[in-house]
């Protein structure tokens, strides 16, 4: 009978299931959308279903879950703290009602440090002991590996890099600062800059912009597109270097939507770490974008719930 491993990746928009067999080879995968405005038991059932859904499909023994989840988590007891896609979300003991659930051993941890955990051991970063991977999507996270091990920090908030400091006065954050990284390398982030980039070309607002037409766009020679993405490149290049002297990382690897933008938002940020960075750490630290597409989140919950059950 094949003993299957259950990777969860929980997201805004939808909740992507990966069966994956004792190699940690994912053979299925199961997508639903996720209930967003819905109290988190309705959710955790979703989660079941869909658990449920593959195990039926596939039959064998259920060997344990793991759950990459957006926010603030307590990986110890298991529990999401609060999560700014799911407003409802305060202290859900998510691992002890989904082992209660299914009998089987549950481990949760941060969503982006799931997705580094995938590629850090299957995809962009495997082999390394020193990396940093950045999400960019509709915010910016990252998760940070020194030394093979992941970093996690007092309060479990380590790779915040999204709200490293670039301007003393500049947008404000959610986080109640001002000129927060993340407040200009995002989605939201590169859509307000093309809008001030059009206003003050005296061109109107564009108000169907992505970061994917802004791109168009750039392609197409517009110059407000052109420099925003230049304005982008270059302050996530910053961010960069200031990771580069801080973790002294092997890989620093970019995932997430707005990477789509490939060369027109690194080719900037890489001039700045050459320029800026320090030079020994700077010339061994690659940055490359991520391989694993929309199943890093699936392959990282599995590998860490194996990893944690059982250690090398």
């Amino acid at each position: 009978m094949m003993a299957w491993t259950i990777g969860v990746d929980l997201g805004g928009t939808n909740i992507k299931i990966g069966l994956f067999d004792d190699q940690l080879a994912l053979q299925a995968q199961h997508w639903l959308p996720t209930p967003a405005t819905a109290p988190p038991a309705a959710t955790l059932t979703a989660i079941t279903a869909g658990v449920r859904t593959l195990l039926a499909a596939h039959p064998g023994s259920l060997t344990a879950i793991g759950l990459g989840i957006p926010g603030l988590v307590d990986a110890q007891r298991g529990l999401s703290l609060f999560s700014p896609n799911f407003p409802q979300w305060q202290n859900v003991p998510v691992s002890a009602t989904l082992a209660q659930t299914f009998g089987v051993p549950v481990r949760i941890d941060n969503d982006v440090r799931v997705n580094t955990i995938g590629e850090w051991r299957q995809g962009a970063g495997r082999g390394v002991q020193d990396l940093v991977m950045l999400t960019i999507g509709t915010g910016l996270g990252a998760g940070v590996v020194v030394d093979g091990h992941m970093l996690r920090g007092a309060t479990n908030s380590a790779g915040e890099v999204g709200h490293m400091n670039m301007f003393r006065r500049g947008r404000p954050c959610n986080c109640g600062s001002q000129g927060c990284l993340s407040r200009y390398v995002s989605a939201v982030g590169i859509v307000q800059t093309y809008q001030e980039k059009r206003a003050a070309q005296q061109l109107p607002a564009d108000p169907a912009a992505t970061p994917k037409t802004i791109q168009h766009a750039a392609e197409a020679g517009e110059a407000a597109a052109i420099a925003t993405y230049q304005a982008a490149g270059t302050l996530l290049g910053y961010g960069l270097t200031n990771i580069v002297n801080m973790y002294n990382p092997s890989v620093i690897i970019i995932g997430g939507g707005v990477a789509g933008a490939g060369d027109w938002l690194l080719r900037p940020a890489r001039q700045i770490v050459a320029d800026h960075a320090l030079a020994i750490p700077g010339h061994a630290c690659r940055i490359v974008t991520a391989a694993l597409g929309n199943t890093a989140g699936m392959r990282g919950a599995a590998q860490l719930v194996r990893e944690e059950i059982h250690p090398k």
